[in-house]
């Protein structure tokens, strides 16, 4: 029997998948609405979805694109607290980074700000934002006293 998968099956395949699996499974993913069997009209439906989702995620890469171009010409200043001999007390975490962003009009999220050091020394430091797993903006931070 020939099916196309509705979700993710494990050991099976993904979702969009066409398999060839025996009669009794495929019946089973039917019943359980996990699948559908294969027929030029479910064939034609997932050609459509496909092509949708493509263009949605073009979409999406576009607007990450535009939204690289003006984050990268953004430079955030934090003012630390310092001790002896310019030593900072704590760091400036990917929250903060990601507040100061959302203060400017940028939507980003903490979970996307991706530290290559921790930001702890007085100076300019460049810190990497994942707009997209294709897309990584890079902006530019300076701690001061």
């Amino acid at each position: 029997m020939k099916i196309i998968l509705l979700e993710d099956v494990r050991k099976q395949g993904k979702k969009g998948d066409i398999l060839e699996v025996k009669d009794g499974y495929g019946t089973f993913l039917i019943k359980n609405k996990q699948a559908v069997v294969a027929s030029k009209m479910g064939i034609d439906r997932l050609e459509r979805e496909n092509t949708a989702k493509k263009e949605e995620e073009e979409k999406i890469y576009q607007q990450a694109l535009k939204q690289k171009e003006k984050l990268e010409k953004v430079e955030l200043t934090f003012p630390v607290k310092t001790g002896a001999m310019d030593k900072v007390f704590g760091s400036v975490s990917p929250k903060q980074i990601a507040d100061a962003l959302k203060a400017k009009g940028f939507s980003i999220d903490k979970k996307q700000v991706k530290e290559k050091e921790s930001l702890s020394t007085l100076g300019y430091h460049h810190v990497d934002i994942e707009l997209h797993k294709k897309v990584i903006a890079t902006i530019r931070i300076s701690l001061t006293k």
